[in-house]
């Protein structure tokens, strides 16, 4: 029995732990084994247990049972009549269902992510949510990949302990974002566990080696002595602090980024690590703008990557700006 699978996520262990569960299930099917799910609606960003096997369902597996009531989606929260009626709907013949009392609890809530999914059984994200899975994903491409020698910009976001540290990278021709690489605390690391510091160092060596890199920007706290032996060796003119804490410059380039997603006229290549950062951060508004956060202080959902490539992106527009996009010019041979 695996109950409230959408609470079933990677970072509890979740997806893991279920795959183990069925697995094991797996081996006794002739035996009568079976597994069963009870849940609420998920939320479509957190890749959850709830979700994964949704999705099986809708690419047709013939072995997974499922059943489901549900409201009419996106009903009036605010008209009473709607949400008696969406409940009704939603509870079927639940009669022990508090139905009278949850119109109210509905009604006068503030939180409609919430109350789609959790009382009338809608796929809904969360309402603090920075990007929407669906916007996301209609940026990703796989034609045309990254080469190296490219002409790119990278974004780095650095962290020693419990944060992650990334490092990626957005081509200046089309703003094709790509993850180069994330150092993240593995699940059953101990209290002592510490980015790789020489990892780290050979990683921004070597995209500077296969790269065209002609704009950096490097978040420095943590990491100033590095961003400075980088900047000496590289140049001043392509390795660049970034200080993500100075707000008004942060929600600007947030902006920009998030506006370019909508616009898609930004793209990535990574359906794992940096769509996973990016689905994870929720909006945090402050009086210059729109920041972004993880979902609590603690919380093991990381955005570091996500931060990168807002720095990534907003290199790639600084860099064109002061003319570094350059095209290789075709040879005229002229006969005579």
């Amino acid at each position: 029995m695996a109950d409230e699978t959408h609470h079933w996520v990677s970072s509890t262990g979740g997806p893991e732990f279920f795959e183990t569960l069925r697995r094991n299930t797996n081996k006794t099917l002739s035996q009568g084994s079976r597994t069963v799910q009870t849940t609420n609606a998920y939320d479509p960003n957190e890749m959850s247990v709830a979700q994964t096997t949704h999705e099986r369902v809708l690419n047709g597996n013939p072995l997974i049972l499922y059943d489901c009531r549900e409201a009419t989606p996106n009903i009036d929260l605010k008209d009473p009549d709607a949400v008696r009626a969406g409940l009704v709907e939603a509870y079927g013949d639940s009669w022990w269902a508090p139905i009278d009392q949850l119109v109210n609890v509905i009604i006068y809530g503030n939180n409609p992510g919430h109350d789609y999914r959790f009382y009338l059984n809608n796929l809904a994200e969360s309402a603090d949510q920075w990007m929407s899975k669906v916007e996301w994903e209609a940026c990703y491409r796989e034609d045309d990949p990254i080469r190296p020698g490219d002409q790119i910009s990278i974004g780095f976001d650095g962290s020693l302990f419990n944060d992650a540290t990334g490092i990626v990278g957005c081509r200046l021709r089309d703003g094709r974002l790509f993850t180069i690489d994330v150092w993240e605390k593995p699940e059953k690391a101990g209290p002592d566990w510490e980015v790789d510091v020489l990892a780290v160092e050979a990683a921004v060596n070597k995209t500077f080696e296969t790269y065209d890199v002609v704009w950096g920007y490097f978040d420095p706290p943590f990491w100033q002595e590095s961003v400075g032996r980088w900047s000496i060796k590289f140049g001043d003119d392509r390795v660049f602090e970034y200080w993500t804490s100075k707000a008004n410059r942060m929600a600007n380039a947030t902006e920009r980024f998030r506006t370019a997603v909508t616009t898609q006229d930004l793209t990535h290549s990574d359906k794992d690590r940096l769509t996973r950062h990016v689905l994870h951060a929720v909006k945090r508004e402050v009086p210059q703008g729109i920041l972004i956060r993880k979902d609590h202080p603690k919380s093991k959902r990381k955005i570091d990557l996500a931060v990168c490539g807002i720095l990534a992106f907003e290199g790639r527009a600084d860099a064109i700006a002061d003319g570094r996009m350059t095209k290789r010019k075709r040879r005229v041979v002229g006969f005579g």
